[in-house]
């Protein structure tokens, strides 16, 4: 009788051990369902795991304290008008691999995905920027968060081998949902290979902060695929931007410093190298540009290639950005244009007016066809340069310093070889 009175209450307490991981740790859900829906508030630690299905349903919040963990090949589904965000003081760990990716995509049948199916994913951080209140906080793009602060070694986490597929979409004209929003995000945090394909805003928007990014591949957004605002002075290396024709495609790279006072500071000042953008002259919009770089940025863009936009290569718009390029604080150095429609280098004046040719100020640019193997192909594109392409002349190569960036012997976001293709293995080209 003993020993059934200890059984039963082993029993017991074996019950309740479960009920209690069940409330903090969602691999215990498994054996119960394989759909399982978030929304509203993850408070506690929280680990999605391949076995299951994922589907976001609304704004779906991790807040601060609290970890997300995603598994390697993961897949998480997204409901219409979902997005999930990441509070300051929260982390996502999303540490894919190149042969088990993580992938936010659309939860609509496949065929009928689309650009702005989601609103994508909004990291919020402690790290500087230079559009907040007293307080150096702002409040993020559809009710996304407080963002900003003091610590530009702000941690929120690890995204690493992440697709995000048919995300973002405009909430007004100035208030959008992007592909993946980093708001004042710090430089403790790790963003590597990752691919954001038809966004309906922008596919990567830089706001404040000190985060770095490598191995970025944007394909097919709506506005623009490379964006910065609010004083981001992180670092970016191995860029591959392509454009499409068939929607309105802005610009490959739009860089703002701050549009309500052009030289506050902390000022938008990023070190940007090895990066390939890739337009489409056909793009319905009025104007595509390579670079647009306007309203007081700072930027270092080195080992760059802008080819096929439908207006200029780079345009430096506004007086404040002007006296940023004439000071040495906007530098433009080992570059190769091609084939942009308009011209590959302008000055814009505040009123619109073009003011002059700027290519004279850029170190060791040229206009030439880079000769990149199937760079237009939008269904299986190919970047890498072929045999005999300029970009492979060490003489091009801009060094860099920094022990942040690989050293490399070409210019553009990816190499000649089969080892230089980071791409391999997790990228998806699929339109829908």
């Amino acid at each position: 009788m003993f020993k059934r009175i200890i059984f039963i209450l082993l029993v017991i307490l074996t019950l309740c051990s479960f009920n209690l991981i069940t409330e903090q740790n969602i691999e215990t859900v498994a054996a119960q369902s394989n759909v399982i829906t978030l929304r509203g508030d993850i408070s506690k630690n929280m680990t999605l795991t391949p076995a299951n299905r994922y589907v976001l349903e609304g704004g779906v919040f991790v807040r601060a304290g609290a970890t997300l963990k995603i598994k390697a090949g993961t897949q998480i589904f997204a409901g219409p008008r979902s997005f999930l965000v990441i509070d300051r003081g929260a982390k996502i760990i999303a540490k894919g691999k190149a042969n088990k990716p993580i992938v936010f995509t659309s939860a609509q049948d496949q065929g009928n995905r689309k650009r702005g199916d989601w609103g994508g994913l909004i990291i919020n951080g402690f790290a500087p920027i230079n559009n907040g209140d007293a307080k150096g906080e702002a409040d993020g793009e559809g009710n996304t968060g407080k963002y900003g602060g003091n610590n530009s070694n702000d941690n929120s986490g690890i995204l690493r081998y992440v697709r995000i597929e048919f995300a973002g979409f405009p909430l007004s004209p100035t208030n959008e949902l992007n592909g993946l929003a980093l708001q004042g995000v710090g430089r403790g945090t790790e963003v590597d290979f990752i691919q954001i394909t038809e966004s309906g805003d922008d596919a990567i928007e830089f706001f404040g902060g000190t985060v770095n990014v490598k191995h970025l591949l944007l394909f097919g957004s709506m506005d623009d695929a490379f964006d910065w605002t609010g004083g981001w002075q992180g670092k970016a290396q191995f860029v591959l931007v392509q454009q499409d024709g068939s929607i309105e495609a802005n610009n490959g790279i739009e860089a703002d410093n701050n549009a309500e006072n052009n030289d506050l500071t902390p000022r938008s000042n990023p070190t940007i190298s090895n990066i390939t953008l890739i337009g489409d002259a056909s793009t319905k919009t009025a104007s595509s540009i390579g670079m647009l770089l306007r309203v007081g940025t700072a930027a270092t863009i080195r080992n760059f290639i802008v080819q096929n936009f439908k207006d200029v290569g780079v345009r430096v718009k506004d007086q404040s950005t002007l006296s940023q390029l004439n000071s040495g604080s906007l530098v433009l150095e080992s570059g190769v244009f091609f084939d942009n429609k308009k011209g590959d280098a302008q000055f814009q004046n505040n009123d619109g007016s073009d003011a002059g040719n700027l290519s004279a100020m850029f170190k060791n640019v040229f206009i030439m066809d880079p000769q990149l193997t199937d760079s237009l192909n939008k269904t299986s594109p190919n970047f890498r340069p072929k045999s005999g392409s300029i970009v492979l002349d060490p003489r091009m190569v801009a060094p860099n310093n920094d022990p942040f960036f690989e050293r490399v012997n070409f210019i553009g976001g990816i190499g000649p070889n089969d080892t230089d293709d980071w791409t391999k293995g997790w990228t998806s080209f699929r339109r829908n």
